[in-house]
Formats: C-alpha cells, structure tokens, sequence
C-alpha cells in the first residue's frame, strides 16, 4: 500500500488507512512503537495497551483480590533474602 508523507503542524506523518488500523486493533490515540528496522520504518501496537484502565475498573469492582492466600513458611519469613 502506497501513501505519501503530509505536514502535520511543524511535523510530518502519514495517514494509515483504517483497513490497517482494524487488522491490529488500532483506534484513535492508540499507542504505538516506531522502529528501524533494515532502511524501514516499522510501527507496532505498544504493549499492555488499556491495562491501567481495566486494573482500575478491577479495582473498583472489588475484583482485584489475590486468589491464593499467603502462605508463607518459617523459611521464606526468617531465611530468605528479599
């Protein structure tokens, strides 16, 4: 797919056709990576995009409990080095 490099203020970018945006599960104000890699510009999904907002809805929901219990022995507690 061909697309020319456009002025955006006192930048440059590129518009990425929806199509593509979709095919990564990409939005609006999504975020991304920018690589070079071999002479191109690579661009990835950044990782863990929306955690913070579902651990605050987790948080919220009172769904954020540890699912073990803490059962720490006398080793862990006295001989181990944190």
């Amino acid at each position: 797919m061909k697309t020319n490099i456009i002025n955006i203020g006192n930048s440059q970018g590129i518009i990425i056709p929806s199509m593509l945006l979709r095919k990564l599960n990409l939005s609006f104000k999504s975020s991304v990576q920018l690589e070079v890699e071999n002479g191109s510009i690579v661009i990835k999904p950044a990782s863990r995009q929306g955690w913070a907002e579902a651990a605050l809805e987790m948080h919220a929901a009172g769904d954020d409990k540890p699912l073990l219990e803490d059962n720490m022995t006398d080793f862990d507690k006295e001989e181990w080095t944190w």
